[in-house]
């Protein structure tokens, strides 16, 4: 019992017009992915943020031009620490980043406020907690904190963005 010699024929042909629908489908799903997804990540979003990129760019630009940050350093501080394994010192200097001149006058005129408080901040660590990286970033936001505090007692806090160490030794 033989199978017929055209059924045979016709069977082939068949598998191959329904390999050349698959190709074709996945070319076809791959092609309208692709360009799905140009158009998401070129077209659409780009028109929909560029007004919003517009205004981000020149509210901070206005922010910048009314109050360009100001850098102003303060002397180096040289304190006894906390004693752990016998007498460790700390020998830091910062800077700080304030907003604007006026802010940078305030803080010059408080100076000794300043130092008196840094200077008390300092000399309660311990070494161990300011010898590492998190450390001495924590340290730096204590700073920040105790410098914003206004100096008269119904007075503003000072506008201060950030303290950046400019030496740190630990002995």
């Amino acid at each position: 019992m033989k199978a017929d010699p055209k059924a045979e024929a016709a069977a082939p042909a068949g598998g191959k017009n329904k390999l050349f629908m698959m190709i074709g489908a996945v070319v076809l799903v791959l092609g309208l992915g692709g360009a799905g997804g140009w158009y998401f990540m070129h077209g659409s979003s780009e028109e929909a943020s560029a007004p919003a990129k517009k205004e981000h760019a020149s509210s901070s630009k206005k922010k910048k031009e009314e109050h360009p940050p100001e850098y102003l350093a303060v002397e180096p501080f040289t304190v006894n620490l906390q004693p752990e394994n016998g007498d460790q010192y700390l020998q830091v200097a910062f800077t700080l980043q304030v907003d604007g001149a006026e802010q940078a006058e305030i803080i010059k005129k408080n100076m000794a406020k300043v130092r008196s408080r840094v200077l008390l901040l300092l000399s309660g660590k311990k070494a161990s907690e300011i010898n590492t990286v998190e450390g001495k970033q924590q340290l730096a936001g204590e700073i920040l904190a105790a410098v914003k505090t206004p100096f008269s007692e119904h007075g503003d806090e000072q506008e201060i963005s950030d303290v950046l160490f400019t030496e740190f030794i630990i002995q």
